[in-house]
């Protein structure tokens, strides 16, 4: 039986869990290359089974049980959110935002609803929100008034970094009444036990966090590399920049509890994060929607790759059809693997198969685009065999 809050401590023997000694040994071996070469300044990783950490290690500059900002990886979190709301009746994804929140009922978005926003198919992809605006919830009503499509919702996949879960956010406080951020501590990281993932850290708190500042490593890939690779003349531009992320060094982008990009947390309480997902404690999430959200991909429109995007209501999902490496789980994790990734290489996921969930994390801005991409395969395909199916 998975029992919470969870237990933050590694078992003594990863083989307690069914982890094996060999797998684990690449893994780790894999993780220190970056760390070892100089090419990242630090990195942590936990690998979790039935509820229990096997492993929970720290590499480079980063203290034992120090924390980091894990970017998109927070949607997962923030979807956590959303899930309860449906479970419990109070929200339906084949309704309007605009009937739930009439600030957005303009420029056309009238027709956008909560399930195109979660799918990444709601046509305002690069909305804007600048960071005075992330603290004043009123400011934020103001954008969402402005903001204007960029294509007919529906009609097509284009990854929203962060403009559509601030609509979720806000999905979120106009349901419950509560902040969003407080909403999320109360219902599931605080019964989880979780308290090293967090969502908007007021300033005079994150010292306690011990955070991993963000730095730039590496150099930007070639054309000619993005050709070979990618088999496209460049990359989409998008606002995720290195500039943007190194923003998140500032105490205020933190305090601000971006829900697209800025949750702080550790490798540990992400991974068991995902053991929650995996087994639903005292049925934290209405089953059937868990299951849904897990399991039913929605959304198989192309990526800017051509590559089928496989979302679920939140979530990434690995896949049959051999391309789970190109959604940051690897190559050797289940078809029915869940998860979401975030910039700069963080990786998080859970296989059901094998009962694993697993999550790196790291402070390095890399720079070259494809050697990120390399390592962030590499880790996840060590980590998928640690534990057979």
């Amino acid at each position: 039986m998975i029992t919470i809050p969870f237990d933050r401590t590694p078992v003594d023997d990863p083989a307690t869990l069914g982890v094996e000694a060999a797998p684990l040994a690449a893994l780790l071996s894999r993780v220190r290359r970056e760390i070892d070469g100089g090419l990242l300044p630090s990195c942590q990783i936990a690998l979790a089974r039935d509820g229990r950490l096997a492993v929970w290690e720290s590499y480079g500059d980063a203290a034992p049980g120090s924390s980091y900002v894990i970017f998109s990886a927070t949607k997962a979190l923030v979807a956590g959110g959303v899930w309860m709301l449906i479970g419990e009746g109070r929200l339906d994804v084949t309704a309007r935002v605009a009937d739930l929140i009439p600030e957005f009922a303009t420029n056309g978005k009238e027709v956008v609803t909560v399930e195109q926003v979660m799918l990444h198919t709601a046509g305002f992809p690069a909305a804007p929100m600048a960071p005075p605006e992330w603290l004043d919830r009123s400011l934020r009503l103001k954008r969402f008034s402005q903001w204007r499509l960029n294509w007919e919702p529906g009609s097509k996949y284009e990854y929203h970094p962060t403009s559509a879960h601030w609509v979720l956010g806000e999905l979120i406080e106009r349901i419950s009444g509560i902040d969003f951020r407080l909403f999320l501590r109360d219902r599931i990281t605080g019964p989880l036990g979780l308290d090293g993932l967090r969502l908007g850290v007021p300033v005079e708190e994150q010292r306690s966090l011990d955070i991993n500042d963000l730095v730039t490593t590496g150099e930007l890939a070639t054309p000619e590399e993005i050709k070979d690779v990618f088999g496209i003349d460049e990359l989409p531009a998008t606002e995720v920049t290195p500039d943007a992320l190194l923003a998140f060094n500032i105490p205020e982008a933190r305090a601000a509890g971006m829900p697209g990009a800025g949750g702080l947390s550790t490798a540990a309480d992400l991974a068991l994060y995902y053991q929650a997902l995996l087994h639903n404690p005292g049925d934290m999430w209405s089953p059937d929607v868990l299951a849904d959200v897990t399991s039913h991909v929605r959304c198989t429109m192309p990526d800017y790759l051509g590559v089928p995007a496989n979302r679920s209501l939140g979530l990434v999902l690995a896949g049959d059809d051999g391309r789970a490496h190109l959604r940051g789980m690897g190559h050797t994790v289940s078809p029915r693997a869940f998860g979401h990734n975030g910039a700069a290489g963080q990786i998080a996921w859970a296989d059901p198969d094998t009962g694993l969930s697993f999550c790196y994390l790291t402070n390095g801005v890399e720079l070259h685009q494809i050697r990120e991409a390399r390592r962030t395969s590499g880790i996840a395909s060590r980590a998928g065999v640690c534990a057979p199916r």
